[in-house]
Order: C-alpha cells, then sequence, then structure tokens
C-alpha cells in the first residue's frame, strides 16, 4: 500500500480558481459510496471495525496492515475518521490511510466484491436483449439446435 505524507499548504492564498477546483473534488468524493460513518478498535479481535451510514460493517485485523500493526492500543483507540468518512487518521502521527485502499489490500475481500459485481452484472438484462427474448418467445422459444451424424 502507497503512504502519502501529508502537506500543510496553510499559508497558500485561496483563489477563486482553487475553491471552485476543490468543490468539484469533494461532489467526485462524495459520490464515491465508500464513506465510512465509524471507526472503533476492537481490543479483543485485535481490528478495527469500520461502520457506514446503512449500519453494516467490516472488521479488518491490525496485523494485516503495515500502516497500522506498529501502534499501540492507545493510538489505535484514538483513530478517527477524516476526509469526510473516507480514510482513517491518527492526528498524532500524521497518519491518513484511505478505506478504500485497506479495502482493496485484502485478496478475500476483493475477490468477494468481484463475484459480488459479476452476479449483479450477469443478472442485468439490457433492452436489447428483453426485447429478443420476447421476440423469440412469440416465435416459441429458442430454435432447437439440430444434431447430424
Amino acid at each position: 500500500m502507497k503512504t502519502v505524507k501529508a502537506v500543510d499548504l496553510f499559508d497558500d492564498v485561496v483563489t477563486e480558481q482553487g475553491l471552485q477546483q476543490a468543490r468539484e473534488q469533494g461532489r467526485k468524493r462524495r459520490n464515491t459510496g465508500l464513506l465510512a460513518s465509524t471507526v472503533e478498535f476492537l481490543p479483543a479481535q485485535q481490528a478495527l471495525l469500520i461502520g457506514f451510514a446503512d449500519q453494516c460493517a467490516i472488521a479488518l485485523p491490525i496485523r494485516n496492515y503495515p500502516e497500522l500493526a506498529h501502534l499501540s492500543i492507545q493510538e489505535l483507540e484514538s483513530l478517527e475518521l477524516g476526509f469526510g468518512g473516507s480514510a482513517v487518521c491518527l492526528e498524532a502521527r500524521d497518519l491518513h490511510v484511505s478505506i478504500a485502499g485497506l479495502i482493496s489490500a485484502s485478496a478475500p475481500l476483493m475477490e468477494m466484491a468481484a463475484t459480488m459485481i459479476a452476479a449483479r452484472n450477469g443478472s442485468r438484462s439490457s433492452s436489447a436483449k428483453a426485447q429478443a427474448a420476447r421476440a423469440n418467445g412469440a416465435k416459441g422459444g429458442r430454435p432447437r439446435k439440430l444434431v447430424t451424424g
């Protein structure tokens, strides 16, 4: 996972163009859909529990993430959400870790996501497919294959 050092640009002048660009980036980020609403350290499981607005949550084992594995219990309990719910942050260490990055670093979670997306996309029917199915149904269904030999 790539670690990015945060830069504090407190003395930069805010221009109208910069403000508009920041608003546009915020709109794009808001529409990603992967925004957490809670983060909690579970000491018994040695995992972070990341909750979302629809009351679902995911537990990520600390040992799988080098960025988090070296933190003390007190630091793990001090983790907060940042960047509108898209990152787990610890200001004392200037640590900002993307939640999407944490999830994508887990091979089983990514395999499960790929399976679910494939199932969802496979069940979709375009209007052209639906129209062809109706036309075939009106003709008595799909024609049988002729066996020669």
